[in-house]
């Protein structure tokens, strides 16, 4: 029975001790934010007393023969990132959690999993970092495959705890730490409407495309495009700013009736713009941020099929403005579902990048913050549009994007093509 500590503030304040499978077990949701659901979680722990550290997600793959490099590939990313951000670490906890299929029992999961787990541990150890605890967590028990004890691990797993009622759920509620539902739940809030909607979306979509597409490969066609999207989408949030805010999923229906088809489908083709889209992702802060969010949220839904990929711009702002709010596990979910849906997305990269090494978004928030001013600036001195050169960016970040964010559309036939979906991409795409 391990013990392992989770500080709730700075060093000095009081820490909390978890003691053995069951306190971890129950950690687990404010550890991430949300109930992790179909899910591999690999936890760092550092020092002697087993400080948590960096985590990382990842559907749990549907075939066996994908275990064994996943897990290689999840044990790399974890210990080498943790590396980077300047620490080792010293232990590492694994949880395995999916719900039974029909027919199937919490026991059954946890064998069937059991070759998976020992895969995840032994790639640890090859990396000489070793798995202090892996439990395994369906259907409301969980089991540990590490503990060969029955009196405190049966066969049969022990119940998981009442909601609320752990010494991490008391700590977590005095430190306003909030669980967010399920992750399938926070999911559904972003994915495509497969409502009768979609029909009217889709021809929306293409509707703008034939008028839109032609005019972002034109230089005067384009910037005309970029004012109409950004003049539209600030008239957006000004609507959904004035509606009501109620439950999340309530909000969402509301928000979808106050976008027409149309209107979506013009700033979801505007947004395919890379520098529209970075100009949008100034709406960061204070009071638009919210409705800013709304809007984001409200248009990833939009992207019917066969659009779908059209949602990495909206999911990668929604991902940005959340993380920038401080919704750390909103920021990972809709950041993970841009990358799985354009893995080489660099925006989406490099956000996901920062908020899993807990970096502070007050460095990106400058950045964008003087490219409003610059711009500013520069549209009272030059008022004849086609002689104001563009923003100036940094020079590290124009070395860092991909194609994927350019102005120029991509099917996804052509993503298809240039070998974006690789079989590895869901080790950067999901860590939660």
């Amino acid at each position: 029975m391990n013990q392992h500590h989770e500080s709730t503030g700075p060093a000095d304040e009081q820490q909390i001790t978890l003691r053995g499978p069951a306190e971890l077990a129950d950690a687990l949701p404010y550890l991430m934010g949300f109930h992790p659901d179909d899910s591999v979680i690999m936890v760092a722990l550092h020092g002697g007393r087993g400080r948590f550290g960096g985590r990382l997600r990842l559907g749990i793959p549907q075939s066996p023969q994908e275990w064994a490099p996943v897990a290689e590939q999840l044990a790399e990313c974890l210990i080498k990132g943790s590396e980077r951000r300047g620490e080792r670490p010293d232990a590492i906890v694994i949880f395995l959690c999916q719900d039974p299929a029909e027919g199937e029992s919490g026991s059954r999961v946890m064998e069937r999993l059991r070759p998976f787990a020992q895969r995840l541990r032994t790639a640890c150890g090859g990396l000489d970092v070793p798995v202090l605890e892996a439990l395994c967590i369906s259907d409301g028990r969980y089991w540990s495959y590490c503990c060969p004890d029955e009196r405190c691990c049966p066969a049969e797993g022990n119940q998981l705890a009442m909601p609320g009622t752990s010494v991490m759920a008391a700590a977590a509620a005095y430190a306003g730490i909030q669980v967010r539902g399920t992750l399938r739940e926070m999911e559904a809030r972003l994915a495509p409407l497969t409502t009768s909607a979609a029909a009217g979306q889709q021809r929306a979509l293409d509707s703008a495309g034939a008028e839109l597409v032609p005019k972002l490969l034109d230089e005067e066609g384009r910037e005309d495009v970029a004012r109409d999207t950004l003049d539209l989408a600030r008239q957006l949030m000004k609507r959904l700013g004035e509606a009501p805010v109620t439950t999340p999923s309530a909000s969402d229906i509301g928000d979808d009736r106050l976008i027409s088809h149309d209107e979506a489908a013009a700033v979801i083709l505007g947004l395919q713009d890379r520098e529209t889209r970075d100009r949008a992702a100034e709406w960061m802060e204070g009071p638009e941020a919210a409705s800013a969010l709304r809007l984001w949220r409200a248009l990833s839904r939009r992207c019917v099929a066969p659009y779908e990929e059209h949602a990495a711009a909206p999911l990668t702002l929604a991902g940005w403005v959340s993380w920038s709010t401080g919704d750390e596990p909103g920021a990972r979910v809709a950041l993970g579902l841009a990358l799985r849906i354009d893995p080489r997305y660099t925006f989406a990269q490099l956000l996901h990048e920062a908020c899993n090494q807990g970096l502070d978004p007050e460095t990106l928030r400058r950045c964008l913050r003087g490219e409003r001013s610059v711009r500013a600036g520069r549209r009272g001195h030059r008022p004849d549009r086609s002689a104001r050169p563009r923003t100036a960016r940094p020079a590290a970040t124009r070395r860092r994007r991909s194609p994927s964010g350019s102005a120029r559309p991509e099917s996804a036939a052509t993503r298809r093509r240039s070998g974006q979906g690789t079989p590895g991409r869901r080790v950067a795409q999901d860590d939660g």
